[in-house]
């Protein structure tokens, strides 16, 4: 073996060493999944499920409801419309619509319909029955069940920072609205607020 191979070989060698030494072991552990987990101070999965949880609680504990019930003798027929994101950074809405559509459903309180997105998949099934399938299993035309009120609204946030600490403020705005008479029958707010500190750190 020449010097000159001798000294790239032994070269290799100690870098494979330098970095076995130095790169840390990747572990991962499970977790629960309603245990809190915030690494990067981000809006997360935790946000949008305790915010959807409050907010319906809510909305449901409001004179709206009671007063609609007694107005017709049975549940608020509701949909959830467009959430939109305002905020500084990407969120995923859809799964906060989801978070919502669970808490009204598992409430028992009102009867619950499928969004406008939904909705024309099922039309197209239910167009298609009306050739394809058994006449006694079709599902018959023109027998949804209207909303009464749709739940619209905005995510919005704010930020203030300086060396090495900065303030992450969320606001999370729904709007309960009658789809007949355009009243709003409910607002509410929901804000949360994270301090995130890092050393030797500027934003």
């Amino acid at each position: 073996m020449s010097f000159p191979r001798t000294v790239a070989v032994v070269a290799v060698v100690i870098v494979f060493v330098f970095i076995g030494c130095t790169t840390q072991p990747r572990t991962v552990q499970r977790i629960s999944t309603d245990q809190a987990v915030d690494l990067s101070g981000r809006w997360n999965d935790t946000d949008s499920r305790l915010v959807a949880q409050e907010m319906i609680d809510d909305v449901l504990r409001r004179p709206w409801y009671d007063n609609f019930r007694q107005r017709t003798n049975r549940r608020p027929v509701v949909i959830v419309g467009r959430i939109a994101n305002r905020s500084s950074e990407h969120i995923e809405v859809l799964t906060f619509i989801k978070d919502i559509e669970r808490e009204l459903i598992n409430s028992g309180q009102v009867t619950f319909v499928a969004a406008a997105s939904e909705r024309e998949e099922i039309r197209d099934e239910r167009l298609d029955q009306q050739i394809e399938a058994d006449p006694a299993t079709i599902a018959r035309l023109g027998r949804e069940t209207g909303a009464d009120f749709i739940l619209i609204g905005v995510i919005t946030s704010q930020t203030d920072a300086v060396e090495g600490q900065r303030v992450v403020s969320y606001k999370v705005d729904l709007e309960l609205i009658n789809i007949e008479t355009n009243e709003k029958a409910w607002i509410g707010t929901k804000e949360i607020r994270k301090l995130i500190r890092q050393s030797r750190t500027r934003w």
